[in-house]
């Protein structure tokens, strides 16, 4: 069964199979750090290793949707079997009983839950406006005027000249059109370009879905005139060499 190591990780030996649909199970020592936000394995307890000895496999919490017992259809020859659904790929893991693999669900399902802070007052929100405002001198700018459109499905915001045309001919110098994303926008290239706008702040945040109302961890990137979102942190960093798309759920 798992047990709390000095370091206040959750370790213990499990069976993983090979690769999904396998059916081949080989048995690792599992070490669920919540401070390195990651899920290890190894070969044997790394007490018992040679010196330098890593990893054979590990796992970012932020990628866990979900952990659930598996179903007997899905391992009908495997008890006390679980599965870890992160990002596109499922790991079968074997516990030793059914109170070891309660046990270890539990702790990964805690270990990787998504938090939804309730409606009230959030504290950190006005901060937050108020370090990202616009300075004053940028506030006293004189309103100006804008054509809407939607084109390919983007609405398109372009500033309109005093003399009755629109275009950036009449618009104040360094006026730009103002691209929003409507709700059932998908862009279908990057959003952010490697030579773009440096970036105000990324991290990881939840997101409710527009249709099914779920919540998801997604990767966010936020810049001067964009913010866009990511499956995971590693598609960021793609989409600024490959124009990756965002992601679509």
């Amino acid at each position: 069964m798992p047990y709390v190591d000095r370091q206040n990780r959750i370790c213990g030996f499990l069976d993983i199979e090979e690769h999904e649909n396998s059916g081949k199970f080989l048995r690792r020592y599992f070490i669920l750090d919540t401070q390195a936000n990651c899920l290890l394995w190894y070969m044997d307890n790394p007490q018992n290793l040679a010196m330098g000895a890593g990893a054979v496999g590990a796992l970012q919490l932020t990628y866990i949707s979900k952990v659930s017992i598996a179903t007997p259809k899905q391992k009908p020859k495997t008890p006390f079997c679980f599965v870890i659904n992160a990002l596109s790929q499922r790991y079968f893991l074997q516990a030793n009983d059914q109170k070891d693999m309660k046990d270890w669900v539990e702790a990964l399902n805690q270990a990787s839950k998504i938090t939804v802070p309730k409606g009230g007052g959030l504290p950190m929100t006005t901060e937050v406006l108020k370090s990202l405002a616009a300075p004053p001198a940028l506030e006293k700018k004189p309103q100006v005027a804008y054509k809407t459109e939607i084109i390919g499905g983007v609405v398109v915001h372009t500033p309109i000249s005093q003399n009755g045309g629109d275009g950036q001919e009449g618009s104040e110098p360094g006026s730009h059109a103002i691209l929003r994303r409507s709700q059932s926008y998908i862009p279908t290239s990057g959003c952010r370009a490697s030579t773009g706008p440096p970036l105000i702040k990324s991290g990881y945040c939840v997101k409710q879905g527009n249709v099914r109302k779920s919540w998801k961890r997604r990767f966010f990137a936020l810049d001067d005139f964009t913010i866009c979102y990511f499956k995971c942190e590693q598609e960021f960093e793609i989409s600024l060499v490959n124009m990756l798309k965002p992601c679509l759920y």
